[in-house]
């Protein structure tokens, strides 16, 4: 099974942040964590926006409304995204 394929059986169920960092808990188990920095929505987002996140319908993306922009889990599994 390739990372893509994988990427598809998981969504996300949680979100936790750090003063630099964002944690997205998958249903598998796994916990993805990504530098805020590396998403300019959220390096530039106050402390209030960042906590206003929603899971969409079926986990596949992580929603802040206030910042209109989101992330998507099988973006955040590529391996080119780990660069």
């Amino acid at each position: 099974m390739n990372t893509s394929d994988s990427a598809k059986e998981v969504a996300a169920v949680a979100v936790r942040f750090t003063d630099s960092m964002v944690y997205i808990a998958l249903s598998d188990g796994r916990e993805i964590g990504v530098p805020l920095a590396r998403y300019a929505f959220l390096a530039q987002a106050t402390q209030e926006q960042l906590s206003h996140w929603q899971i969409e319908p079926g986990g596949f993306v992580v929603y802040w409304p206030k910042l209109d922009d989101g992330l998507e889990v099988v973006h955040l599994l590529s391996p080119l995204a780990v660069a």
